[in-house]
């Protein structure tokens, strides 16, 4: 008997094992997918919520001389009327060529893989803990494990979004290369850290949004139990990217402001220091508008690539994990409403296994 327990011990730490992998590699390769299609829209984004007017090729200039890497020599009046979307396409690739819209892509792919997957993996693994312990599934552990997941990414990768923030304002020939050396010969290891605060607060924004998608999504699978389908793999995918998209939709719109002050903390030579400073002042210069720039941009760039990110997460999970670690079982699911209900399927990350055929 001891025997045996010893042996489904084992085969259970090795599933665990082979699930923390899973979703590892899952949100790697979740995160990468469409960040390339969708850097130039990144690049305008960033350069709307920069308070440098970083589309005013005849005012403004880069000092490349400059110590200061991407310091903007100022004008005496400062455009507040930023170009549309596709005017700032046409401009950037006017001043700046084609490559320009994709100014800070490297840092991008670098960082977005692992970003992603030190975020679900750190997700997986709170949630995981935090079940056993409380012994069910509360929007509580869902909050609690997005926050562990925010922060932990926002720490490690924090200096490559920084590099590629840098990268992106700067409208002359900036090197990764040069940028880096000049920040560590101005302020040290710790330069590459500004806008660390706006990230940890924008942990929100993530709390936020895996909260309500994990409650749109129960919603969806309790539908699923209640009705006979013909098509489950259809109804599986539509309903994961619905979930993902309203609930990014409203988190974003809720916690943009945050951006905005990240842009402006990692902008060289600029007036803004914490993030409370940066906050109000943005406000009583800018008014409530300054606080949302480029939001536009970010909506149309995020909302559709966090959908495909989260529908792909789903379906990478549910192909490594279908025919080995995961069996069906009643799981309990816990509503917001606080409403319990039982349902005859596999564990929440592998109900997109259908969808693998589409």
């Amino acid at each position: 008997m001891s025997t045996t327990n010893i042996k489904n011990n084992g085969e259970q730490q090795t599933n665990l094992n082979r699930s923390s992998y899973a979703h590892l590699l899952a949100g790697g390769l979740a995160g990468t997918f469409g960040a390339v299609l969708t850097c130039p829209l990144e690049v305008i984004k960033t350069r709307y919520q920069s308070s440098q007017n970083a589309f005013s090729h005849e005012k403004s200039y880069l000092n490349l001389k400059s110590p200061n890497s991407n310091t903007t020599i100022p004008y005496s009046k400062l455009e507040t009327k930023r170009p549309s979307i596709m005017g700032s396409l046409r401009n950037i690739v006017k001043y700046e060529g084609v490559p320009g819209l994709f100014k800070g892509l490297i840092p991008n792919v670098i960082g977005v893989a692992p970003s992603r997957a030190i975020y679900f993996f750190a997700y997986a693994n709170s949630k995981t803990f935090l079940v056993k312990k409380m012994e069910k599934e509360t929007p509580l552990v869902h909050v609690t494990s997005a926050a562990v997941a925010g922060i932990a990414m926002s720490t490690c990768t924090n200096p490559l979004w920084f590099i590629k923030t840098r990268l992106q304002i700067d409208q002359g020939n900036l090197r990764a290369v040069d940028l880096i050396r000049n920040v560590y010969r101005e302020h040290g290891i710790w330069g590459f850290y500004k806008g660390i605060s706006a990230s940890y607060v924008g942990v929100s924004e993530t709390i936020v949004h895996f909260v309500l998608y994990e409650q749109i999504k129960a919603q969806f699978q309790l539908l699923q139990s209640r009705r006979s389908l013909d098509d489950t793999s259809l109804y599986n995918f539509v309903s994961y990217l619905t979930a993902a998209a309203c609930s990014k939709s409203c988190a974003t719109i809720l916690c943009y402001p945050h951006e905005v002050v990240r842009t402006r903390l990692r902008e060289e030579g600029s007036k803004y220091r914490t993030f409370m400073q940066t906050l109000r002042t943005v406000y009583y210069e800018e008014s409530v508008a300054g606080l949302y720039r480029g939001l536009l941009t970010h909506l149309i760039r995020q909302i559709p690539n966090t959908a495909i990110m989260m529908s792909t997460y789903e379906l990478v999970i549910a192909f490594l994990t279908s025919n080995s670690l995961m069996s069906a079982s009643r799981v309990e699911v816990t509503t917001i409403q606080t409403k319990k209900v039982l349902l005859r399927q596999v564990d929440a990350e592998a109900n997109a296994v259908n969808a693998v055929e589409l």
